[in-house]
């Protein structure tokens, strides 16, 4: 991680691979779709204050980002595109949203509900369109649960065999960020919001989390800015983001107006330096040092004037 003045993320091969990308040697991989969700709740006598988020903690063995916070996601599964009962905005709206084609925008939706599940335990889906699950934190529901993880159940037959019908109406389309073409694993990540339904909670199901929390979105960015706190910038980002919002309804309401232009790092060379920076994202921008070519380490990293 950078020693500068924040907990932001990098990873010590990026300058090698920004140079061979620059030059040439370097052929970006497709992005994979994901889908990750900032799950809301509003402030309780426990923890007062305004909204909470839930975050989880990568475990530092993970080979990508790993002691980094994030939010519950993932990958898209083909078979997320299957057919599903479904309530709130068509399949074309969302796919105006979302702008994609019909098909990747419930796929994508699908994700969302999917990995949050998954990871966090919270699903977005009732027997009725407009009604939402309790708890389910039976055996029966876990099975399911390491069924979708361990790709052996399909998110749609385990909405049909339950009889569910997925709550898109409860889902807010947040931010899109692409990983730099760098980067050996890139996805195309949309970013959503939600609430907590009422009668559920969250537990840490991940098993590529070892610690989850509630945190007041400015508390959590201030914990960044310590550099106490190691994040993406995406996660940061959108962190911040939250900060201006009193409820989770306040915070819902302004979904339709957010800007989902896709969010992608751009490096170049500028004489001897590398300078690493996300369009419309200046707290981001990183200069590296050339040292002869080669030898650059993470201590190199520092954030740009």
């Amino acid at each position: 991680m950078s020693s500068s003045t924040n907990g932001q993320w990098y990873p010590p091969e990026w300058p090698d691979r920004i140079r061979a990308l620059a030059s040439g040697e370097l052929t970006p991989a497709a992005p994979r779709r994901a889908a990750t969700v900032l799950l809301l709740r509003d402030a309780t006598p426990e923890a007062p204050g305004g909204v909470s988020v839930y975050m989880l903690r990568r475990r530092a063995s993970m080979a990508f980002a790993g002691g980094a916070y994030a939010y519950p996601g993932g990958s898209v599964d083909p078979r997320d595109e299957r057919p599903v009962a479904w309530a709130g905005p068509s399949r074309a709206r969302w796919a105006e949203r979302l702008g994609t084609d019909e098909a990747t925008a419930q796929a994508i939706v699908c994700a969302a509900v999917r990995e949050t599940f998954e990871e966090a335990g919270v699903l977005l889906a009732g027997p009725a369109p407009d009604t939402v699950v309790g708890d389910i934190t039976g055996d029966d529901w876990e099975a399911d649960r390491v069924a979708l993880v361990a790709r052996d159940l399909s998110f749609a037959d385990f909405l049909e065999r339950r009889g569910l019908v997925l709550r898109s109406d409860l889902l807010g389309a947040w931010a899109r960020w692409i990983t730099p073409e760098f980067e050996p694993r890139r996805y195309d990540t949309w970013f959503f919001a939600a609430a907590l339904p009422r009668g559920q909670r969250t537990r840490n199901a991940s098993t590529e989390a070892d610690r989850t929390v509630w945190t007041a979105p400015a508390e959590a960015a201030d914990g960044y800015d310590r550099g106490d706190l190691l994040m993406m910038p995406p996660t940061i980002s959108t962190l911040r983001s939250l900060v201006p919002y009193g409820t989770v309804a306040e915070a819902l309401g302004s979904a339709a107006e957010r800007d989902l232009a896709p969010v992608l790092a751009q490096a170049r060379i500028e004489g001897d330096e590398l300078v690493l920076s996300w369009p419309g994202h200046d707290e981001f921008t990183k200069r590296i040092a050339e040292r002869d070519g080669a030898g650059d380490d993470i201590s190199d990293l520092s954030t740009g004037a």
